[in-house]
């Protein structure tokens, strides 16, 4: 829980209030009350002691009575209004830590100064003005003032630390038998991590040791816990100290970095943790004890996309915006970020019901002043896609519906025909008939040298919204990319599946790749590549390196808490109809150009007659209506000369 920021917070309420009795909150009603009593108390202590410091610890009755008193009343003055100046009659004890140290020296140093100064200029000066009842403290030794400086620090201080103290040694519970913790990173965030378990209500770990890479920490020990090692060390270490959990405590680490620690632990069965990210715990968001099971999406996730932000909301400030497919991954997170630049009206294009009334439920919630209107609609009907774009006219169709699943659609080669190809010919011409400004389809690496019906009909797709392109007012472009992570049908999801029940995970071929990408990440480079558009080009996403599908399995089995192999078995299935070993998604290369963007690279290619390509895509869909495979694939080849498809549904592996 942050820690509260204003008085009235502090008086009412702070971390760890939780677990109080109701006497004890009842005290903390009048938390700052008793704080300022304990400090006069801790003044008068201070200058007591300071007084028996001074005479060699005998108690006198000429300075007991005489001079005690009065300076006391006098310090006070001095000392209440600067401690208060300081904001000392603030802080949460139970977290002092050295700021609030270093608070109390300053306020402590710069009281003592007052007092000196006061001193001399009213009692010691002869010509200085003079009061009856202070008379005693002229005679006060100098030596008094320094004592008490140095008093005032030390008894401020100890209190505090004994609150700490309490609550951090004495007031924690044991949560039964304690699961032994090691630490990876032995700098300020493991640091940290370590002191919030220490003062945690209920005791749930006992933190063994640290791990870290830096040579300088080794052998070192943080708060009583030895550094044990580095990170290639790690599975002799839990194995010789039982590890349970792993906390990886470098919220700046890189991807690539987290990735490193589980695999070098893979097949240690230990439930790995991490902290937040390094933003959330500077905006106060979280803390740094609030650790979490590390996700795949750390693993294989990337660097923070750079966006022009004023290039997109000059996109999509204040216009009808269509999105189709608006309830599937993409589709969906389209709208979420569409959302954040206001758009005059949203509109969810959705066959599905179910996805579309979630989506719009979410954004209502989310986004409750953008205009939305949730529309259930399949595509292929083209009556009913003009009747949309007549009574909106949007001026910006983002265009994500598809049949995306390769396997299946080898099945049901017709229906990606209908779907990919006819969906996209009926959204792009009501597009052009109603003048709007800008069409975005969303297409996929599977479209490169396709070896699947599904792909090729992405790439016919992309034809044709090429070719319109070249006589049409409206701007159309497509996005390529690859898988996203998460994504309805995607491997993540599936093996995530197959291990809770056990296993096994099945992987087509041990040889296999894919690109990743999150969903946020590809559909904000959709936004950038369709404000950089002129209309007509295909651009292309770095998706970065492939990842091997099999390192995969074995980095979710790792994450799970299993060993593969052992746990968990991998069970290899071969290929299916349309699959390839490795997807073709690079922007760099001769027929690649590159824009002003590191991660978006177009595609140049050479367009179709028109009249053929039109001619063709329809005798395709009237083909498309038998289910034909055969003749599917035929007519395919005429159009898409690179694809490799077989006739009789099985393909070419590369």
């Amino acid at each position: 829980m942050p820690e509260p920021n204003t008085d009235a917070q502090q008086e009412d309420k702070g971390p760890g209030t939780e677990h109080l009795s109701h006497p004890a909150m009842a005290l903390l009603r009048f938390r700052k009350p008793l704080i300022i009593l304990a400090h006069i108390v801790a003044f008068a202590a201070s200058l007591l002691l300071s007084f028996l410091v001074a005479s060699n610890m005998e108690i006198k009755q000429q300075w007991l009575l005489e001079q005690f008193p009065p300076l006391l009343f006098f310090v006070l003055l001095v000392k209440l209004p600067v401690f208060a100046l300081f904001k000392q009659y603030r802080g949460w004890w139970r977290y002092v830590g050295i700021s609030e140290l270093s608070g109390i020296v300053r306020a402590s140093l710069v009281s003592t100064l007052i007092i000196v100064g006061l001193w001399f200029l009213v009692f010691i000066r002869e010509e200085g003005p003079t009061i009856e009842a202070l008379r005693g403290i002229a005679n006060v030794s100098q030596g008094v003032f320094m004592a008490d400086m140095f008093g005032t620090v030390l008894i401020l201080s100890g209190l505090r630390m004994i609150i700490r103290l309490y609550y951090e040694e004495f007031r924690t519970v044991e949560a039964g038998r304690l699961k032994r913790f090691l630490i990876v990173g032995a700098g300020n965030t493991g640091e940290t991590l370590l002191r919030d378990i220490h003062r945690m209500q209920v005791t749930q770990y006992e933190v063994v040791g640290f791990i870290d890479d830096d040579a300088a920490k080794q052998g070192i020990s943080i708060h009583g816990i030895p550094v044990l090692g580095t990170v290639e060390r790690l599975p002799e270490i839990c194995e010789n100290r039982n590890i349970e959990e792993i906390a990886i405590a470098m919220p700046s680490a890189s991807h690539q970095e987290l990735r490193r620690v589980i695999q070098v632990c893979e097949g240690t069965k230990i439930r790995f943790r991490t902290v937040p990210s390094l933003m959330d715990i500077a905006s106060g968001k979280f803390r740094v004890s609030q650790i979490r099971d590390v996700d795949i999406n750390d693993l294989l996730g990337r660097e923070a996309v750079q966006l022009d932000l004023d290039l997109i909301e000059a996109f999509a400030k204040n216009k009808t915006i269509l999105v189709t497919g608006a309830g599937g991954s993409i589709g969906s997170e389209m709208c979420r970020q569409l959302c954040k630049f206001n758009p005059k009206l949203l509109l969810l294009i959705e066959q599905a019901e179910n996805p579309l009334f979630y989506i719009e439920r979410e954004l209502r919630s989310t986004y409750p002043s953008v205009a939305l209107e949730a529309v259930v609609c399949n595509i292929t009907d083209g009556i009913r896609v003009d009747e949309i774009f007549r009574r909106h006219k949007p001026q910006v169709v983002i265009h994500a519906a598809a049949h995306k699943h390769v396997p299946m659609m080898e099945l049901n080669p017709g229906e990606a025909i209908k779907n990919n190809i006819v969906g996209t010919r009926n959204m792009a011409d009501a597009a052009d008939r109603n003048d709007a400004s800008n069409f975005v389809m969303i297409s996929t690496d599977k479209a490169v040298n396709p070896t699947s019906i599904m792909g090729s009909s992405k790439r016919i797709a992309e034809m044709y919204i090429q070719d319109l392109n070249r006589t049409s007012e409206t701007h159309f472009v497509t996005v390529r990319f690859g898988n996203v992570l998460g994504s309805e049908g995607s491997v993540v999801p599936i093996f995530k599946k197959q291990i809770a029940q056990g296993g096994p995970v099945t992987i087509t071929d041990a040889r296999m790749k894919r690109y990743f990408m999150t969903i946020p990440e590809a559909s904000q480079l959709v936004l950038q590549a369709a404000t950089m558009g002129k209309g007509g080009e295909i651009f292309v996403l770095d998706m970065g390196e492939p990842v091997e599908i099999v390192q995969l399995a074995k980095e979710l089995i790792t994450l799970s808490g299993f060993k593969a192999g052992e746990d968990i078995e991998i069970v290899y299935t071969g290929l299916r109809p349309g699959e390839k070993l490795f997807e073709e998604l690079s922007i760099d290369g001769e027929d690649m150009q590159q824009t002003r963007h590191p991660k978006i690279g177009i595609w140049m290619n050479i367009p179709m007659d028109r009249d053929k390509l039109r001619a063709s895509i329809n005798q395709l869909v009237e083909i498309a209506r038998t289910q034909c495979h055969a003749d599917i694939v035929g007519k395919i080849k005429e159009l898409v000369p690179e694809y490799i498809g077989s006739n009789n549904g099985n393909s070419t592996s590369q």
